[in-house]
């Protein structure tokens, strides 16, 4: 994948992760009375709201060092061991940092 389309797909991506990102973050659902079963729904939506304003969080700052990695000219090599990144796999994950193997290793230290 060249870098300007690298770069347009990172840009879209973040910005469709910002606007994920605002409406996880807006209001919490307006204070009402409730029962007690209402009670126990809106801590689960807000557990799952959380969840995912996580992982939003964490892939908006993957989709930013990738986009440091197109300035830098170093976009498409691993960040550990600085082979070519498969381009399937930048395809799939525009923001992808690690090679197969790397990323294997990676996630298995976790």
């Amino acid at each position: 994948m060249d870098d300007a389309t690298a770069r347009k797909q990172l840009e879209k991506m973040l910005a469709d992760l910002d606007r994920s990102i605002g409406v996880l973050q807006g209001d919490p659902v307006a204070i009402r009375e409730h029962s007690a079963a209402d009670a126990g729904s809106d801590l689960t939506d807000a557990d799952r709201a959380q969840a995912m304003l996580t992982v939003a969080t964490a892939q908006r700052r993957a989709v930013i060092e990738a986009l440091k990695r197109v300035d830098e000219g170093t976009y498409g090599r691993c960040v550990d061991c600085g082979k070519p990144v498969p381009e399937g796999r930048l395809e799939a994950r525009p923001e992808a940092a690690r090679c197969v193997e790397c990323q294997g290793r990676q996630e298995r230290r976790r």
